[in-house]
């Protein structure tokens, strides 16, 4: 039954993780980006982790209170780096849309999100059997990333073939190729979230200390994160709304309407982190081989329903279509693989730990 609860918990997870995006689409179309953006990453980021956190986690203040700064700083350091990552796929909905942004965001984070770490924490790995098995993963969800770009690249022409004279003169938006970079560039910076979470080992060991266990421990690391991204993400946000004088939008007639899509993205955020951390340790030993790939899957097929749902792919040539199918498919194939590496490489360390327990118990023997 925990199995079954487990795997239902990542499931709605995923489906958060690749719906929070959607309810940008329903705000009106003179609303300027950093209106809804602004106040989406301060209820991600401030609101509901000081909200939800003294909930979760037992003497959640003091738990940060207990660790020194010099511990605290890594977590940050690279919270903020995923704040920037999760600003600029903001960006990237706006320039392309959910199906591209997603595919895109979520491939090159899966790819940096298991380089990264490997190289920081773990770099003998890459020299073993699972961190080849590892390194051929990443290969494939890189070609699921370059398939995704082609899509783009077809999509942008075949909406350009389609587009009358007066059309194409008037347009305003951002070139593709631009917003493929946004979406790359997003999920390199997102992937430091993986990062954040291998520095904060002693939050965890703190929170534990105050009675702590399972998700709330993996939500009082999760608030030390989105804490890092309170400068980049709303920093950047608050910038753009002086830049473009655009606070006073925050105070107009029908703007609860934008806030509340904002905190129903916001919700959907938050939730697709508890839920994977609420699933996750459900699973046992069938996390990493079976939990992340069917989250991260699930994740980007929702992502890209949405788009087509909501009629991003409306005129696009056929061709254009095949090649997005192509990269989900792609990079769902390489997201197993990686799981693959990632289960061995737990059964090598496993494997290494019980060995070593096993050396003073043979020593004695032989002493004997």
């Amino acid at each position: 039954m925990e199995i079954w609860l487990g795997f239902l918990f990542l499931f709605l997870g995923a489906a958060c993780g690749g719906s929070f995006g959607l309810p940008s689409k329903f705000v009106r179309k003179d609303t300027p980006w950093e209106v809804l953006w602004g106040p989406f990453f301060f209820f991600v980021t401030v609101l509901l982790p000081v909200v939800v956190g003294p909930a979760v986690v037992e003497d959640f203040f003091g738990v940060y209170g207990n660790v020194a700064m010099a511990k605290l700083l890594p977590v940050l350091i690279f919270g903020f780096l995923w704040g920037l990552g999760s600003m600029t796929l903001g960006l990237s909905f706006a320039f392309i849309g959910l199906s591209l942004a997603y595919a895109l965001n979520y491939g090159a984070q899966i790819v940096t999100g298991s380089l990264l770490p490997m190289a920081l924490f773990n770099p003998k790995d890459m020299a073993t059997e699972h961190g080849a098995v590892i390194l051929a993963g990443v290969g494939v969800c890189v070609v699921g990333v370059i398939v995704a770009a082609r899509a783009a690249m077809l999509k942008e022409a075949s909406a350009k073939a389609a587009a009358t004279p007066d059309e194409t003169a008037g347009a305003q938006r951002p070139r593709m190729l631009i917003g493929v970079l946004v979406g790359v560039v997003s999920g390199v910076l997102c992937a430091c979230w993986a990062v954040a979470s291998g520095y904060a080992g002693p939050v965890a060991k703190a929170a534990e200390a105050a009675g702590n266990k399972g998700v709330a421990v993996a939500w009082a690391v999760t608030c030390l994160i989105l804490w890092g991204g309170v400068l980049s993400a709303c920093g950047y946000c608050a910038c753009k709304l002086t830049k473009n004088k655009t606070w006073g939008h925050l105070f107009q007639p029908g703007v609860g309407r934008t806030l509340c899509l904002a905190f129903a993205m916001a919700l959907l955020h938050d939730a697709a982190v508890f839920f994977f951390a609420l699933g996750w340790g459900r699973l046992g030993s069938l996390g990493v081989p079976v939990g992340y790939p069917a989250f991260m899957s699930f994740a980007i097929i929702i992502g890209n329903l949405h788009g087509f749902r909501t009629g991003e792919w409306k005129g696009a040539s056929k061709r254009s279509v095949q090649w997005i199918v192509a990269a989900i498919v792609v990079l769902i194939l390489g997201v197993v693989v990686l799981a693959q590496g990632n289960a061995m490489a737990e059964r090598a360390r496993h494997n290494a730990a019980s060995g070593a327990a096993a050396q003073p118990v043979l020593k004695a023997k032989e002493a004997q």
